[in-house]
């Protein structure tokens, strides 16, 4: 069974350009199902599961009180795996068909506000090289609004001064073009010229480097931009949730936000029409004199 898992884990790296993420994710998600199999089904091999065995499992995580939204997660990652173990002959038929996923509730994305947005960026000590960077990062993550695992993965070939641009390589390594803004443009100078270089150890073309001078990590960077965000009680994605929010609430078109953010489907970027709508109506309760 670990021969198949990794293979997966090969097919989403290679095929898919999934982030070490989303492969760490799947691998603990399959591990998870793998200990009930042997454990209460005394099943060897991925063959031998039906839909029944899927049930009890899904038994067993409710049990377990798991929130909806895991539970999704891991149903999720079952059918990518039986989907690809169909597709290479290793299962008669994917035992995920038939199987509901729990209908979830509609969260709306947390933004900041442009104050706070404010003071996040004056927030670091930019007299020290980790300052510069942590000012660069947030300025160049709310202005091209990237995933934290987009901004870490540039390259400095990739920023592009003179035209404003910046190339970026998203989901499945979907590559796709960014303006990014003067403020942005500013932090990542002074960065470059009084912080990087001081940071640089050995030779590397990463933008964004650790204290020890190499690439700064998914999870180093989110552990930078927590520890900045702790007092407003959101998460790092919340930069990527403002810059849309800002975007649409400024006039933007919906489908130039959907290029911009890299989303494939326009209804994963339409959810922030529906902030926009609240705020609206927020406002309007808040100023109309006859409401």
């Amino acid at each position: 069974m670990k021969a198949e898992v990794e293979s997966f884990l090969s097919y989403l790296q290679v095929e898919k350009g999934a982030s070490q993420r989303t492969q760490d994710s799947y691998l603990s998600d399959l591990r998870d199902f793998g200990r009930f199999l042997q454990e209460q089904e005394h099943i060897c091999a991925w063959s031998a599961v039906e839909r029944g065995v899927l049930r009890r499992y899904l038994g067993t995580l409710q049990a377990k009180q798991l929130a909806r939204r895991s539970i999704a997660r891991r149903l999720s990652a079952l059918r990518t795996f039986f989907r690809f173990l169909e597709r290479e002959g290793l299962v008669a038929k994917n035992p995920l068909l038939g199987i509901a996923t729990p209908r979830l509730e509609k969260r709306l994305p947390v933004y900041l506000e442009e104050p706070e947005i404010r003071a996040l960026m004056a927030a670091p000590d930019c007299n020290t090289p980790l300052g510069l960077r942590d000012r660069a990062l947030f300025e160049t993550i709310y202005a091209c609004g990237l995933r934290v695992s987009e901004a870490v993965a540039l390259d400095m070939k990739d920023i592009h001064f003179g035209a404003g641009l910046v190339r970026v390589f998203g989901k499945g390594r979907q590559e796709r073009i960014v303006p990014i803004g003067s403020f942005a443009q500013k932090a990542l100078q002074d960065y470059f010229q009084h912080g990087r270089l001081l940071l640089l150890r050995e030779a590397t073309d990463a933008v964004f480097l650790n204290c020890r001078g190499t690439r700064l990590s998914d999870r180093g960077a989110r552990l930078v931009v927590d520890r900045y965000l702790k007092k407003a009680g959101v998460s790092p994605h919340s930069l990527r949730h403002s810059f849309a929010t800002h975007l649409l609430e400024g006039g933007a078109d919906l489908r130039a936000v959907q290029e911009l953010l890299g989303h494939k489907k326009i209804s994963t970027t339409q959810i922030y029409t529906h902030v926009t709508r609240e705020r609206l109506q927020q406002v309007y309760a808040k100023t109309h004199p006859r409401n």
